[in-house]
Order: structure tokens, then sequence, then C-alpha cells
């Protein structure tokens, strides 16, 4: 599953907001990135075409399952990465930026040892 990580970072603040607020639509997006709304619009536009998200006729965002199941492993990944992080001793914001940046590139296999690492002590 090759995804650009732009995509998979939408997706995740998808996932997020969805969370955080029941709905999304592309404005909280916008909000949420502190980027233009042309560029979050081509953004959905493309995660749509390819299949990761539905926009409905409001306007309201969600994930299909295939959008889902890369947004949750993201999320995953960035959420457990920082907690490991700032455990090790770096400071939040750091750590969350850190996190942000090793969540794309990591190897699942990698991920899945540092996971039972974290979760066996």
């Amino acid at each position: 599953m090759q995804i650009h990580e732009s995509a998979e970072d939408y997706l995740e603040s998808i996932l997020i907001l969805k969370n955080k607020s029941g709905s999304v639509r592309s404005i909280d997006i916008v909000n949420y990135f502190d980027y233009s709304k042309p560029s979050i619009s081509i953004a959905i536009k493309n995660l749509r075409i390819n299949g990761y998200v539905t926009v409905d006729e409001k306007g309201y965002i969600e994930l299909t399952e295939k959008g889902s199941e890369i947004a949750e492993r993201v999320y995953e990944r960035h959420t457990l990465l920082t907690k490991w992080l700032v455990a090790l001793g770096v400071d939040e914001i750091t750590a969350a930026k850190d996190a942000c940046r090793i969540e794309h590139i990591i190897s699942d296999s990698s991920f899945e040892a540092i996971k039972k690492h974290i979760k066996g002590k």
C-alpha cells in the first residue's frame, strides 16, 4: 500500500478531527494545517479519486475503509512514537514533530518491534 506522506497526514487529520468533533469538512482541515483552501480542495479531490475518502453533498468528509486503515495505522504510530520519545526525555513538542516524520518512513517490522518492546515494559 504505497501512499504519499502528505496523503497520510491528511487522512490522519481527518481521523483526528472526526474523533474530536464528530464531523469533518474541508474548512476544518484548512484550519488544522493552516493551509490554503485551494490546497486542501486539491488534496481532498485526490483522496476521493483514489478511494480514500467520500464527500457528501453538504461537504462532509468520511474516510472509506481503505482510508480509515491508513489513518489508523499512521495515528497509532504517531501516538506511540510520541509517547515513547517523551518517556525517553524528549520534550513533547519535539517528540510530536519527530514522531510525525518517523511514522511515515519506519518499516512495519521495526514499528512492531518497538511496539512490542514498549508494551513489554
